[in-house]
């Protein structure tokens, strides 16, 4: 099964760039912000609800920027080690995921709304959802880590001219 997907040229290419030693650590820091996340989230919700209204979207904003930096030293220390550029990485790595949250927390209402009016579930809705937006973020965000937030500073060769005649 795998070598039939590899045959894809758009999965092979994005294959070899994702080394499995990196990306298994990427998934077990995975598992602890996905813990992490999602429990920062379904309490702000639970602590939030009875006192603002759309709860769960504010719950998403807030525990967003808490759950980035939680991210963010976990991949530093232990995926990518990287020494130094806290700063400049922190803020590449908020740039990875803001477009995420962006795209989430937008269609977070949407989802609650299905979620509502074609299943079962009323109150647990913003809790589904929530989940749901979470899980589709893995593979691009270790993506945009990889080449983006730890990504090596490449010096850029400046070019001399000859010497003058």
């Amino acid at each position: 099964m795998l070598e039939n997907l590899q045959k894809i040229p758009v999965l092979a290419r994005l294959a070899s760039r994702i080394p499995p030693a990196q990306f298994g650590r990427y998934l077990l820091v995975g598992v602890w912000n996905t813990i992490f996340g999602y429990s920062s989230y379904a309490l702000l919700t639970a602590a939030l609800t009875p006192r603002v209204p759309y709860a769960y979207v504010w719950a998403s904003v807030i525990s967003g920027v808490l759950n980035i930096t939680n991210a963010f030293f976990g991949y530093k220390v232990f995926i990518f080690k990287t020494k130094g550029n806290h700063l400049r990485e922190w803020f590449r790595c908020l740039l990875v995921y803001s477009g995420g949250i962006a795209v989430g927390t937008s269609l977070l209402p949407p989802t609650v709304f299905v979620l509502r009016h074609f299943t079962r579930a009323d109150a647990s809705a913003p809790y589904i959802a929530g989940a749901l937006w979470m899980g589709l973020n893995v593979v691009s965000s270790f993506l945009g880590h990889k080449t983006f937030s730890f990504a090596p500073v490449r010096n850029v060769a400046v070019p001399t001219l000859g010497d003058p005649k």
